[in-house]
C-alpha cells in the first residue's frame, strides 16, 4: 500500500471516529467538554451521520480501488 492510500484510509477512519463523537455530543450522551456547544443540539446528530457515511464511503472507495 502506498503511503498517500495509508494516509487516505487514515482520513477516513478519522472522518468515521469524529462523526459517531458528534453524534454522541449531539444527541447528550457524551457531554464532554461539558461546556461544548454540541451537546444536546440535534443539528449535530445529522451532520455526524453525515461525517460517519463519508468516511465509510471513503473508506469503502479505498479498498476497492
Amino acid at each position: 500500500m502506498s503511503p498517500s492510500r495509508a494516509i487516505l484510509h487514515c482520513l477516513a477512519a478519522l472522518a468515521i471516529l469524529a462523526g459517531f463523537l458528534w453524534i454522541g455530543q449531539g444527541s447528550g450522551n457524551f457531554p464532554y467538554p461539558a461546556s461544548s456547544f454540541m451537546i444536546d443540539q440535534r443539528p449535530w446528530i445529522l451532520y455526524g451521520a453525515i461525517l460517519a457515511v463519508a468516511g465509510l464511503g471513503g473508506h469503502v472507495l479505498l479498498r476497492r480501488r
